[in-house]
């Protein structure tokens, strides 16, 4: 294809991206879904497993193998952007709160799941289509944990704020135990990524693992400490100006820009540059207009995209024999035992009620879009292969979908009725 043809086809599958995301997300929240988990499954939908088993003519036409890259890099934008906004929205004051039961239900949340990755790992390894040839044991029971510990915390985050949970103690540990799990996640699979790098007789190219590691750590250590104390002077000028001008916005997004290039330069992965810039932006009116004048376009236009990118990379047909159905079930399972069971436990541990224990499991066991992040990253940098990141994208949509209703069902009704909890429908 050339460039013209490109074009041509990226605005007729935007058309379509938008609409059939912004239908089947419609759909979700008439059955109490976020939006969010609607659009996960409209990019299934879209892919291989549903669009190309009906109408596989059709589903390539639309999506012609050319024009892959081109919808790749704007997912990666729309993905990036959205963690830049997480950041920007992340409340660094939620570590100080509830310290002690937040961080022993986080190490629940992150310890549980990987011991039960050292059990599936050596199983899944030898299991075809699931790892990659070149994974060892190490990096896969390292993948393996990361991807079931994750929390959907933005995901999390809209839910405590829908129902009225800020602030509460309920709200303030789901959101401190998930932050801290999400940020022990994303180290974990930074290192995975930099041991992948692999060197042509199959060993790992320390050098570039070393770079990347050290890199990502000096960048952590120097956006959070003097880049926030730079960052800052953005906040004063907005502050001055009663608003982020043009000039402004286009600072910030270059300074998005190139985080995320540094971090996707040294062998981690754009997200990571994102993320931690948002959480070093000043906040008060600095960080209500940037989420103001960028979310809607992030999530509404852009974000679609890597829905729909991860849905062209699900084979669901993949699951069609006993072996890999038991896989399946075996994650599954494995999943939520080591995160809404063991965050459960912790919680009452530490002297939680049974119903708030209750809550903070359901919450903490939702993977949503930040599993997808984790499972695409994995994919693209050869850790997995199409079988299990399949796997994966249906444990992210189960988790995700159980988590509304049985988050009512343990803590929702009663809270309603003793006026603890809003009445807000839930939105993604």
């Amino acid at each position: 294809m050339n460039a013209s043809q490109l074009s041509i086809a990226f605005f007729l599958q935007m058309a379509v991206i938008l609409g059939v995301c912004r239908l089947v997300g419609l759909a979700a929240r008439r059955l109490g879904q976020p939006q969010v988990v609607g659009e996960m499954i409209a990019g299934v939908l879209m892919g291989p497993s549903l669009f190309g088993l009906f109408l596989p003519d059709a589903q390539k036409w639309l999506f012609p193998p050319d024009t892959l890259k081109t919808l790749y890099v704007g997912a990666q934008l729309g993905v990036g952007l959205y963690m830049f906004l997480v950041g920007v929205d992340f409340k660094t004051e939620l570590f100080r709160r509830r310290a002690r039961s937040a961080a022993s239900v986080s190490l629940a949340g992150m310890l549980v799941p990987f011991v039960l990755a050292v059990l599936l790992a050596p199983w899944l390894l030898k299991t075809p289509g699931l790892f990659s040839a070149k994974a060892t044991l190490f990096e896969a029971v390292l993948f393996l944990g990361a991807a079931m510990a994750i929390t959907a915390f933005p995901m999390l985050a809209r839910i405590i704020y829908e129902r009225g949970l800020t602030g509460t103690a309920l709200g303030t540990l789901a959101l401190a135990a998930g932050a801290i799990d999400d940020a022990a996640a994303w180290c974990v699979l930074a290192v995975v990524i930099a041991s992948f790098q692999k060197l042509p007789d199959g060993s790992t190219n320390w050098e570039i693992a070393r770079i990347a590691i050290v890199g990502g750590v000096a960048y952590g250590v120097f956006i959070l400490t003097l880049g926030r104390r730079w960052l800052a002077k953005l906040g004063s000028i907005a502050e001055r100006e009663g608003k982020i001008t043009p000039t402004l916005l286009a600072v910030t997004l270059m300074l998005f820009s190139l985080a995320a290039w540094a971090m996707d330069a040294i062998g981690i992965h754009a997200v990571f540059g994102g993320f931690l810039l948002g959480v070093a932006m000043p906040r008060g009116l600095f960080a209500r207009e940037l989420q103001r004048q960028l979310e809607p376009f992030a999530v509404v236009f852009l974000l679609p995209m890597f829905f729909t990118f991860s849905g062209l990379n699900t084979r669901l047909d993949m699951v069609n024999s006993g072996p890999m159905f038991l896989v399946a079930l075996v994650v599954l399972a494995a999943s939520c035992l080591g995160k809404g069971v063991a965050c459960w436990a912790a919680a009452r541990l530490n002297g939680e009620d049974n119903r708030t224990a209750l809550a903070v499991g359901t919450l903490m066991n939702s993977r949503g879009l930040m599993e997808l992040i984790i499972i695409n990253i994995g994919l693209q940098k050869g850790v997995i292969e199409p079988g299990l990141f399949s796997i994966l994208v249906l444990m992210a949509i189960v988790t995700t979908l159980m988590a509304s209703p049985v988050f009512e069902l343990v803590y929702g009704r009663h809270a309603r009725k003793t006026g603890e909890l809003g009445d807000a429908p839930l939105d993604g």
